[in-house]
């Protein structure tokens, strides 16, 4: 069949990822080649000291990524999408959307990015001997009620963007387990929220007397392969506004963007992990047995089939590195010289190769926001030289992709170095490893972990998510199949991409920096207060 036929017989899959700065959509056949795709830009925003995305952003970019995959359809083989053999949605995890009784959200959407629920998070963690990390949602509630927020009593239920956006279009409030375990904490026996922890929170919040308890506002929690509803005749018309789609097409349960990670990465078994790099910065790897004891730094979340996983969760990454890149066009462009953004990156990224490993003593810290794993509720970027240290174009780009990864390390030093978790190899995605080599061998020299990058990498959380949704019509006809063993023979088959192995010396300077970074924590603070 070709791909005009496959389209227009809606034997295609499609996952709509919503990202912290791009909603991306991804079509796919069966074997999960991609065959077109769609995108919008978009940004969160700070409002009244929330970092927030409104419900009309939300559908406006949704409905324009999607009009943009169909315009991409049409260019490329002429072809009318009315179907999809099955959709899903992923989107950024974590945050809190909260809706009364009539479906009506109740305080602006707060987003991952936000680091206002230390006091939740610190008593929930010592209450559930677990780590709740403040962007939680279960954090970002219970901080509502320690606040006293009016709002509390009149919650009917709270979920993550993706299980909106799926609600919306389905009218299931369901979640993936992975996404559902960035929420609260799952239990792993039963691939559902942790009862006993649910009943802990009940008793917590008893003295306020709602008429709620914590189970009733939660989604339901699937695993991947399961259907999580369809697509009803108002959810078309959201999605779509050409008209053109059908009602009645099978949904993936909804996932966040760590789980898409994974698929796409292929990163789903034990012992394997990926790090995906872009506006922040995770890294997640499948545990082989419980960790000794609760680190702040640390997450428990789950695979889309509900294996456990150790994850470093950093809310800074690559926007200092962007802001910088930006100076040095506006400097070309001062100088009569019109560089793509892409050639400076290029050439940018290339020159910090020729750095000394621990960049000549140069540090910097890339805290926009907040970041938890080290401890800092607010960010101040920040860039630190003495007169000795070696200070030239080539150090000056290699601190700032260390600085990148200096607070993922810090998380991740105490997985592999206190707790002797093992991993075999790392997988990379995400802006950080789009220049070849680069990124991808400095990221080996912080992990001391082979790092590996597909050629599928650049596709990211929306294929990931698009192969979840293929997986539902292979689960249905063989419910043994695992999630796992689908994504080894059927879409990968022995792809295991491009591997760089950590450099001593590298390894070695990046420990060395590490070290003044530590020491340099009272400069960031000092900043943050001035």
């Amino acid at each position: 069949m070709g791909k005009k036929e496959l389209i227009e017989t809606g034997k295609t899959y499609l996952g709509i990822e919503f990202g912290s700065t791009r909603i991306k959509a991804v079509m796919i056949d069966a074997d999960g080649t991609s065959l077109a795709s769609g995108s919008y830009e978009w940004e969160n925003s700070l409002v009244d000291g929330i970092w927030t995305y409104s419900l009309d952003e939300v559908w406006n970019g949704l409905q324009h990524c999607y009009a943009a995959l169909l315009l991409d359809v049409r260019r490329q083989y002429g072809a009318t999408v009315r179907r999809f053999a099955a959709i899903g949605f992923s989107a950024m995890m974590h945050g809190y959307l909260a809706f009364d009784k009539n479906g009506e959200l109740l305080v602006p959407f707060r987003t991952w990015r936000n680091t206002i629920t230390e006091q939740a998070s610190k008593k929930l963690t010592k209450e559930f001997n677990f780590n709740i990390p403040q962007r939680w949602s279960i954090a970002h509630l219970y901080q509502a009620i320690l606040n006293e927020e009016s709002h509390c009593k009149d919650i009917a239920f709270f979920t993550t963007l993706a299980g909106y956006v799926h609600w919306q279009l389905t009218g299931e409030k369901v979640l993936g387990v992975g996404d559902a375990s960035g929420m609260y904490p799952i239990d792993s026996s039963t691939g559902d929220f942790d009862q006993k922890m649910i009943d802990k929170f009940d008793k917590l919040i008893a003295s306020k007397g709602y008429d709620w308890n914590l189970r009733q506002i939660s989604p339901k929690v699937l695993s991947a392969g399961q259907v999580a509803g369809v697509l009803t005749a108002e959810g078309a018309k959201k999605l779509d506004v050409s008209g053109s789609l059908e009602a009645g097409i099978p949904f993936a349960p909804p996932e966040g963007d760590a789980g898409t990670g994974m698929v796409a990465t292929n990163s789903v078994g034990v012992r394997t992990g990926n790090v995906s790099a872009g506006t922040s910065i995770f890294a997640m790897v499948v545990l082989e047995k419980d960790l000794s004891k609760v680190y702040p730094q640390i997450d428990v979340v789950t695979t889309p089939d509900g294996a456990a996983v150790g994850m470093v969760h950093c809310n800074n990454c690559t926007s200092d590195i962007n802001a910088w890149v930006n100076i040095f066009d506006e400097f070309a462009t001062l100088m009569g010289n019109e560089i793509s953004k892409n050639t400076l990156y290029t050439k940018l990224f290339e020159v910090a190769m020729k750095g000394d490993a621990d960049c000549g003593g140069l540090i910097s810290y890339n805290y926009v926001s907040g970041e938890p794993v080290t401890g800092f509720d607010k960010g101040a970027p920040m860039f630190i030289r003495s007169a000795e240290d070696k200070f030239n174009l080539a150090n000056f780009m290699r601190m700032h992709i260390y600085s990148s990864l200096a607070t993922l390390k810090y998380g991740l030093d105490l997985m592999f170095k206190e707790e002797k978790v093992q991993c075999d190899k790392m997988f990379g995605h995400g802006g950080l490893f789009k220049t070849p080599v680069v990124g991808q061998s400095i990221a080996a020299a912080a992990m001391n972990t082979p790092v590996s990058v597909m050629e599928t990498a650049g596709e990211g959380g929306p294929w990931g998510m698009a192969l979840l949704a293929s997986y539902v019509d292979a689960y249905k006809e063989n419910d043994k199949l695992s999630l796992q063993e689908y994504l080894n023979d059927k879409i990968f088959a022995g792809n295991s991409g491009t591997e760089i192995a950590p450099d001593k010396e590298a390894v070695a300077g990046f420990d060395k920096y590490m070290d003044k970074y530590i020491k340099g924590f009272e400069a960031q603070k000092a900043a943050i207060n001035m």
